[in-house]
């Protein structure tokens, strides 16, 4: 019998000593840097001519790995093996595939160290950031195994007297998973391990980004001596094969997180049957967020500035959770403002892989450039108080930008842009905060600061996102304690680390026997 699931707990920074080893697993890792890691399709390590360079955000000069690229042919390839893998997997014990889930969690936790010194090179993160990303990475795995079990027990019914029932949880077939490059370990380990443990097989499609990690990970699985082509790691072009392996006959689920305009478009293709298809097939996606934190005239100021300058800045507001918009009652406005910039004047921007850095860089030049652009933009809706300029050119920094009296409607309050850039809008009345957070196309996190448990539990009732906090900040979600996904635009309510999530994987069967 499994233990009792608990969170990984966090390193503790603070230590000298946990510094020290961090320090070393990064120099270990740096030492690493330039291997080439080939496809594996149904097992089978396959080089091509045509890779890719993944580089260090921090110093863009420097290379990490090579990968090799798949085209159509390989990815085709790759379909085939998974789906003749499902063949044998789909009628593995659940309680078998748990177990490869649990060695691997605690291969993983073993190796914290590495695979968090990696995140920091490959993906910017700094060490706390990392650390929780391979946390939670080691959640998900633990989290979905016990999941599987949990749905392979006899599933309870209403008795009928005249015959024997069973429900049974099936998987459904070949997914592809695309996972994003802001969480490279954690989102893409656990859509991978959602997937597997409920009996399916995978085509891993790794961020352009971050492929190095998305490689180790599936070296772990290699590991623990999980089947060939159960998980095939097949990066490429996703103009080249990301639809070719959406479009797919053969393909039964698509698993995403990533932008909205991609999110879209693999939904708009999925829904299209395909020559050969059997089955319609399913989108499970999650496309982001314009996430605000409304503070209250009735609200502890210190911890509402805390928690705006952690959930906007932390990894450079490169997360879907991350807080773009403070929405702040009049009354408060000005003080919280100036607090929330006295904080980030003080954050130290630079080189993740120092101990003292707390804001890293963004993940490349296009979301580099594409930051910038939205911050001449802001510079036109609200008043600049904070940053608004790159940093140390070396990598792609940007520093903690700040702008103050912006309109709900304006752009920088409505698009996604997905780094280090807050707006403070202000607002007459709670009513009011609530109506300007709202009005978003998206529907993913947000949080309400305030000690006035009317003004609570209207926002409880009208606030319209998957993940709602109350005097804590709207990053920084816990598998199992804070299942996470989100409402309209940001996808399709989704709930991962959730009690419901691996029903997504499966399918529900009912078998009845008359006496």
């Amino acid at each position: 019998m499994r233990s009792a699931y608990h969170n990984e707990p966090f390193l503790d920074f603070s230590d000298d000593s946990v510094n020290q080893q961090y320090d070393s697993a990064l120099a270990q890792a740096e030492a690493n840097l330039g291997q080439h890691y080939p496809l594996v399709i149904g097992g089978a390590k396959i080089r091509t001519e045509r890779s890719h360079s993944s580089v260090n955000p921090a110093r863009k000069r420097q290379v990490i790995g090579t990968v090799s690229q798949a085209d159509t042919a390989l990815a085709e390839q790759a379909v085939q093996a998974a789906a003749l893998a499902f063949e044998s997997w789909k009628n593995t014990d659940p309680n078998e595939r748990a177990r490869y889930l649990y060695k691997a969690a605690a291969l993983m936790r073993r190796r914290k160290f590495e695979f968090s010194a990696l995140l920091t090179l490959e993906a910017g993160k700094t060490r706390a950031e990392a650390d929780a990303d391979t946390a939670e990475a080691i959640d998900f795995m633990e989290f979905y195994a016990r999941e599987m079990q949990r749905l392979s027990d006899p599933q309870p019914l209403i008795p009928h007297d005249e015959e024997e029932n069973h429900l049974y949880y099936i998987p459904l077939g070949v997914g592809i998973v695309i996972p994003p490059w802001n969480f490279p370990l954690a989102i893409m380990a656990g859509m991978t391990s959602a997937a597997l443990v409920s009996g399916n097989t995978v085509v891993l499609k790794p961020a352009s980004a971050t492929p190095i990690i998305a490689a180790k990970f599936v070296e772990l699985l290699e590991e623990v001596s999980l089947p060939p082509g159960v998980v095939n790691y097949v990066p490429g072009p996703g103009h080249e094969i990301g639809d070719f392996l959406v479009d797919h006959p053969l393909t039964r689920f698509i698993s995403f997180t990533g932008s909205r305009d991609v999110g879209l478009r693999i939904q708009e293709r999925a829904a299209k049957i395909q020559p050969g298809q059997q089955w319609i097939k399913r989108v499970i996606a999650e496309m982001g967020g314009k996430d605000a934190i409304i503070v209250d005239e009735h609200a502890d100021l210190e911890l509402a500035a805390d928690a705006i300058t952690a959930s906007a800045f932390g990894f450079s507001g490169q997360k879907c959770s991350a807080c773009s918009r403070a929405i702040v009652h009049e009354q408060v406005y000005a003080s919280v403002l100036q607090k929330v910039v006295e904080r980030s004047k003080k954050l130290v921007v630079g080189n993740p892989a120092y101990a003292k850095v707390q804001v890293g860089p963004v993940i490349d030049e296009s979301a580099y450039r594409k930051i910038l652009e939205y911050v001449e933009i802001g510079k036109q809706e609200g008043k600049l108080v904070l940053g608004g300029f790159p940093g140390d050119p070396e990598g792609y920094f940007i520093q903690p930008t700040i702008f103050a009296d912006v309109d709900r409607a304006a752009r920088i309050s409505q698009e996604e842009i997905f780094g280090p850039v807050v707006a403070f809008t202000k607002a007459g009345s709670f009513e009011e905060a609530l109506a300007m957070a709202n009005q978003t196309d998206y529907g993913l996190t947000g949080a309400v600061f305030s000690n006035n448990r009317a003004h609570l539990e209207l926002a409880r009732q009208q606030f319209h996102v998957g993940n709602l906090y109350f005097n804590r900040k709207c990053t920084g979600a816990l598998v199992g304690v804070h299942p996470f996904g989100g409402f309209n635009m940001s996808g399709t309510d989704s709930k991962a680390g959730g009690r419901d999530y691996l029903l997504l994987f499966t399918q529900a069967k009912l078998v009845s026997e008359r006496f």
